[in-house]
């Protein structure tokens, strides 16, 4: 996707908007594997402890426009949705660092079934490198700055220790990496132009555990 068409998109939707549409798309597909033809906002709404109109709000963002008291074809707003999302397009990346949360990042099924393809694993740990972890070669992180820059790869997904995050993250963006989604307790520093999505998986636990 050229620049216009990502800022034309990015204008048309807000990041909430952008965070649900997966859930709707799950759903969508879903009635589609029961049979389903056709479904109502309404309907996606009550499943998803929505209003309709948010969803109806949200899913015309992508220029889909359903029937009044009918709803949306299952079928055009399953491909609405992945085009919007760009998940109709494949999306090579790499992951640095293959250990445990690592590993299961590269094992989890739903990212290459929406475009996310892992071309390879880069550590320092040289028990780990040579080694394929479910069906991915892990590299040396010495020759991470060339393969970026032979295979034109854009997104990076760093789960390294926090000691050397900000030291790769470095690496990685001088190759060429633009977009980098951080599994690192780290509060890594990246130009403008870089795109920085920080997933922090102890903030979640801590409020499933105060709530238990």
């Amino acid at each position: 996707m050229n620049k216009l068409n990502k800022n034309l998109k990015m204008s048309s939707a807000s990041i909430p908007t952008i965070r649900r549409l997966p859930a709707y798309l799950y759903l969508v597909r879903r009635a589609k594997d029961e049979g389903l033809v056709i479904i109502s906002g309404t309907v996606i709404a009550n499943e998803l402890d929505l209003e309709p109109i948010q969803v109806r709000k949200d899913l015309a963002s992508t220029g889909i426009i359903g029937k009044p008291r009918v709803g949306y074809q299952v079928s055009d707003l399953i491909t609405a949705i992945e085009e919007f999302l760009n998940w109709d397009k494949k999306h090579d990346a790499i992951l640095v660092g293959a250990g445990n949360l690592g590993s299961a990042l590269l094992g989890y099924k739903e990212f290459s079934k929406n475009g996310l393809n892992f071309l390879a694993a880069f550590e320092a740990d040289e028990l780990k490198i040579g080694k394929k972890i479910n069906g991915i070669k892990v590299m040396n992180i010495d020759v991470v700055h060339d393969f970026i820059q032979k295979e034109n790869i854009q997104i990076a997904v760093l789960t390294v220790r926090s000691g050397i995050a900000q030291e790769v993250t470095d690496k990685i963006i001088d190759a060429g990496i633009k977009t980098i989604w951080n599994f690192t307790k780290v509060k890594i520093k990246v130009p403008k132009d870089v795109l920085l999505l920080k997933e922090d998986l102890s903030s979640s636990y801590a409020v499933l555990s105060v709530y238990s």
